[in-house]
């Protein structure tokens, strides 16, 4: 694939080096649909390739989400088809071990709400900046009646420890930017009118750096969360096992309907 292949991603090429991405739906809060999210796990090779590139900062269009989570109609197509659901939980895989391998630092600039696969990018980048104001995010798997997989189980013990890990997975409560930054979930939380150019300075600072020694130590940093891979591939296995029961039913129709769920499990 090439850069203008790619439907839901605007790229800006700056001169030292350096990619903006910019995840680019902005009628719906830059929601993932089936096609952003084939384009999330393929961007990684087109970068890699790219020999113009050092750094890349993602960052979401507008200034109310950086994605704001699933599209719905493209998740409940999900519920009940195992067809679906596997070709969801290679593509699931594939964009977490897809930017796990990626060489090149990534940042990303928490630009408003993040949940699902946005998340899994905003949390998995090297670097994260998230606004004071307008930047929070929620691992929402269990609002949905499913298991929090996708990328959780392996990089959030890890920044925020256990107990707050379980807390904010199991409950799907929301982080905001200044409590983020407080429990270890993100690098820096700045006001948002800050947010583009202290991510861009941190972005020119690491184009200028060793290129190899940033690419060693990112490498070896990551060799924490390729460990966990049984545990990550274990938490997919229960997200699609839980997308074929009932519960992920009532908590589609929930979302939908804008109400709290009734999960069957919960009678």
């Amino acid at each position: 694939m090439k850069y203008e292949d790619f439907q839901h991603l605007l790229f800006d090429h700056k001169d030292n080096g350096v990619l903006l991405v910019t995840l680019n739906r902005p009628e719906v809060m830059n929601a993932t649909n089936a096609r952003l999210h084939w384009e999330l796990t393929k961007i990684w090779d087109v970068i890699e390739e790219d020999d113009n590139t050092k750094v890349v900062v993602v960052t979401g269009a507008g200034d109310r989400a950086f994605s704001a989570g699933g599209d719905l109609d493209w998740v409940s197509g999900m519920v009940g088809d195992a067809t679906a659901l596997e070709g969801v939980r290679k593509e699931a895989a594939d964009l977490v071990y897809n930017i796990l391998s990626f060489e090149k630092p990534i940042i990303s600039a928490i630009n408003g709400v993040a949940v699902g696969a946005g998340l899994v990018v905003a949390m998995l980048a090297d670097i994260s900046v998230i606004s004071k104001e307008h930047g929070k995010f929620t691992d929402g798997h269990v609002k949905l009646g499913v298991a929090a997989g996708d990328h959780a189980a392996i990089i959030w013990p890890l920044l925020c420890g256990m107990a707050k890990a379980k807390y904010y997975l199991m409950t799907a409560d929301f982080v905001n930017g200044e409590e983020a930054e407080r429990i270890g979930m993100v690098s820096l939380c700045v006001p948002h009118d800050e947010l583009m150019e202290r991510s861009m300075k941190v972005a020119n600072k690491l184009a200028r750096g060793s290129q190899s020694a940033i690419k060693g130590t990112k490498k070896t940093l990551n060799g924490w969360m390729q460990m966990a891979s049984p545990i990550f591939e274990a938490s997919l296995r229960e997200e699609m096992l839980n997308f074929l029961g009932d519960d992920a039913k009532e908590g589609v129709a929930a979302v939908r309907e804008k109400r709290a769920p009734n999960f069957p499990s919960a009678q």
